[in-house]
């Protein structure tokens, strides 16, 4: 079972709509009895850093969330769901982040039109078993703000948008991916599939 983490931000339906087409139980769930029978967990994201760590902390959730994180358990952090794994944001502010991977949450620096909407193409920087047989590197980002600051052993994949960013990352069981997977078609379905199947 995978449990989607429900903390009133982020597109929560249409990610679990994405596993169960693949043929994957996904419940979106606030409980903590749910984080620990669940064999996989996603934190999907959209909106603001801040308000989503604020929502995060008042579901309870933090903590047991980092317990089973510790025991080795699968985890995937989609969009602000990534950006909230780093150690703190500069979006409006300063703002702590859950500080499981090194790093901090920048806004781009770029002339070029923000935020980054559409698809790009993927840069592997190491492998692993999330794009396992996945030709076609291809997702869809919609942000304002990236990952800097990162180890390079941190670093699954990059992307180009004026300047070269980072578009997931992996230490251990926690995967973070910068872009939508349960909005990029086949290949994000592929992706997913990956993921569940991390033991």
């Amino acid at each position: 079972m995978i449990s989607i983490i429900d903390y009133g931000m982020g597109n929560l339906r249409s990610v679990q709509k994405a596993f169960e087409f693949i043929g994957q139980k996904a419940i979106i769930t606030n409980k903590a009895a749910d984080l620990k029978d669940a064999d996989h967990i996603v934190l999907p994201g959209v909106g603001a850093f801040k308000d989503a760590m604020e929502a995060l902390k008042k579901t309870n959730l933090t903590c047991v969330l980092k317990d089973e994180i510790a025991k080795g358990k699968p985890f995937l952090g989609i969009c602000l769901g990534m950006q909230m794994l780093f150690d703190k944001s500069f979006e409006d502010g300063e703002h702590e982040g859950l500080g499981l991977i090194k790093g901090e949450v920048v806004r781009f620096d770029t002339s070029l039109k923000v935020p980054h909407i559409g698809w790009n193409q993927l840069i592997i920087k190491k492998q692993t078993p999330l794009f396992d047989k996945i030709d076609d590197l291809n997702y869809y980002f919609v942000h304002s703000y990236h990952a800097s600051g990162c180890r390079k052993e941190d670093i699954e994949t990059t992307c180009r948008y004026d300047y070269e960013f980072v578009a997931s990352v992996n230490k251990d069981n926690i995967f973070g991916v910068q872009f939508h997977p349960e909005k990029s078609g086949d290949t994000g379905l592929k992706l997913l599939e990956n993921f569940s199947k991390i033991k």
